[in-house]
């Protein structure tokens, strides 16, 4: 009899032990989250009630993290860059710097998420019709990590998250254990049909070099009034800071950007006389990862630049 009991008690205590346990474990996505609260780049405090069910995004550059933290997007922008296939057949809410608002409220999104300096002017609107809106900012590697952090906050999705940026750090840092301890200096140029400029650590090349540990000759200038991530251009300065290699970045057709700029530099003493361009070091970076966020394409970028110092490193 004593024995019975015994075996009884100890079923009991496993069963209890098994059902708080069962009780307390957590997914390793929770999906089913409570309140949400998170600080988005505009320093402003968004509380949502749960994982939102209906996304829209203000800018192509969110649907590659967003599809990876397995988001639930109701409409998207138009782009003429890659879309993940599972987002190409919604319904699109003009383009970024053209937003239909009216159709973004059509969609009964329960969060916006705006691309900061390019649609971030919509929040008001969107907020006097009851729709939480995030504004995010995917131009630095650290912008891009901080909002894969954000969203994967929004979409019960932190481990995912947290994946994905050390799966990034670690291709970036197999990129730069390739490289010798002594960098180039770079001057990196954006071109478009109407001037030039000199990209600065904040533009998607000069956060690329810096990850690279390249030494922009710009580094610590003064942007200009209406752009933070470019310094004016001067041929003047940059003869006389002779850097080792020119990248160029550009907006606009690249074939007709890159023989105006060809043309610029046979026809110029100037140009002639720098080292880089003797030595044939002058590089035109590709749009896809250097004119819009490269996202969670930031290691292609950063090994694209890496190749183009050292091309025999990477045969």
């Amino acid at each position: 009899m004593k024995k019975f009991l015994m075996l009884i008690t100890m079923l009991m205590l496993v069963c209890l032990l098994a059902a708080g346990c069962g009780g307390n474990a957590a997914p390793e996505t929770d999906k089913t989250a409570g309140g949400i609260t998170v600080t988005d780049d505009n320093g402003r405090t968004v509380s949502l009630n749960g994982v939102p069910q209906k996304i829209v995004p203000l800018s192509a550059s969110f649907l590659e993290p967003l599809r990876e933290l397995d988001a639930h997007v109701a409409a998207r922008v138009s782009s003429k860059h890659d879309v993940p296939d599972e987002y190409k057949k919604l319904p699109e809410v003009g383009s970024v710097y053209n937003i239909n608002i009216e159709k973004v409220i059509e969609q009964q999104p329960d969060l916006v998420i705006a691309y900061k300096g390019m649609n971030d002017k919509f929040v008001s609107n969107f907020e006097e019709n009851g729709i939480p809106v995030i504004v995010l900012e995917m131009r630095t590697y650290g912008q891009v990590k901080n909002t894969v952090d954000i969203l994967g906050k929004v979409t019960g999705s932190t481990a995912k998250a947290q994946e994905i940026n050390q799966n990034m750090d670690a291709r970036i840092e197999a990129v730069k254990k390739l490289l010798p301890d002594k960098k180039p200096r770079i001057a990196i140029l954006h071109s478009t049909a109407q001037n030039v400029t000199v990209q600065l650590e904040t533009s998607i090349a000069g956060s690329t070099a810096e990850l690279l540990g390249f030494n922009n000759i710009a580094a610590g200038s003064m942007p200009l009034e209406n752009n933070p991530t470019a310094a004016p251009y001067s041929l003047e300065t940059l003869v006389a800071a002779n850097p080792d290699i020119i990248y160029i970045t550009s907006m606009g057709k690249l074939e007709t950007i890159k023989a105006s700029m060809q043309k610029s530099i046979e026809q110029s003493p100037a140009w002639q006389s720098l080292p880089a361009v003797q030595a044939g070091r002058v590089y035109y970076l590709p749009q896809e990862l250097f004119l819009l966020s490269p996202g969670l394409n930031y290691p292609d970028a950063a090994e694209y630049m890496a190749k183009l110092a050292y091309p025999e490193l990477f045969n």
